[in-house]
């Protein structure tokens, strides 16, 4: 009876005393939030040692844009270079986007020159009468017009301009003998380029200025381009006599003639040198 009770009394303060099971501390608040911060930390650090790697898209962008765009300024130089004025005019007025993206390519290169030849050729109109009307064959973005006071009438493949005659140059609708002063600056472009000047004959009056600015490369016989002299030979055998000769700009030459008062009425065949074209290389 008595060990009877004693178990009963056991199993009585096991009730009221129940053993408890250890368990794992809780993390605290401040532990929580240490661990999400360092989460965070290593994923803000991840993307950010990984976007450092990578180039800013914009920066990316530009560069393909201008990659494209000299890919095609190049392909359409080479066509200009290499086709008629007549085929060209076609090539354009088909699809005028081509003579932007022509032009574009153009300006940026340019940008690489140290001097550009329109500005002699302003400077030389801007300390001369303004009463001179100019015809500008291959105006461009008609810098000429909207640099000097004359009359200027400017001719291109395509007119992006009320002001801009679009034409070929070998055709234009000016009148005979109805401008002073002639300007091909870097287009004497084409198979047929004797027609542009031709042209320029045809509408200059008597002692009228003819003013040529082209790429020296153009004019190296020890690299392929024509002999100056047979160029000059040529011009003034159509019924001018030159007055300039400037090679010293590294890059470009200037050739300045003035048309002749009377006409030789002895007339020859004229032999006119082929121009080297002026091809880019891809960078």
């Amino acid at each position: 009876m008595k060990e009877e009770a004693t178990s009963k009394n056991r199993k009585r303060k096991r009730q009221r005393n129940p053993k408890t099971t250890k368990e794992e501390p809780s993390e605290s608040p401040k532990n929580q939030n240490n661990d999400k911060k360092r989460q965070r930390d290593t994923k803000t650090h991840g993307v950010s040692s990984a976007s450092s790697k990578r180039p800013k898209a914009s920066n990316f962008l530009d560069t393909l844009r201008e990659k494209l765009s000299g890919g095609n300024f190049r392909r359409l130089n080479e066509k200009l270079y290499t086709c008629s004025g007549k085929e060209a005019l076609d090539y354009f007025s088909e699809d005028p986007s081509l003579f932007d993206m022509y032009h574009t390519g153009y300006q940026q290169q340019m940008t690489n020159w140290p001097e550009l030849p329109v500005n002699s050729i302003i400077s030389w109109l801007s300390s001369r009468s303004s009463s001179l009307v100019v015809a500008d064959f291959g105006c461009g973005d008609a810098r000429i017009a909207k640099s000097v006071k004359n009359k200027v009438f400017s001719i291109d493949l395509v007119s992006k301009d009320p002001s801009v005659i679009a034409c070929d140059m070998s055709n234009t609708p000016l009148e005979s003998s109805s401008v002073d002063v002639a300007v091909f600056c870097l287009s004497l472009m084409g198979t047929n380029y004797s027609s542009y000047i031709k042209e320029a004959h045809r509408v200059l009056r008597p002692s009228g200025w003819l003013l040529i600015a082209e790429v020296k490369s153009r004019f190296d016989p020890n690299n392929g381009g024509a002999d100056p002299k047979d160029f000059v030979k040529a011009v003034s055998d159509l019924g001018f006599s030159s007055s300039l000769k400037d090679f010293s700009n590294k890059m470009f030459i200037l050739l300045h003639f003035k048309k002749k008062e009377k006409m030789n009425s002895n007339k020859k065949k004229i032999e006119w040198p082929e121009l080297k074209a002026c091809l880019y290389k891809r960078r």
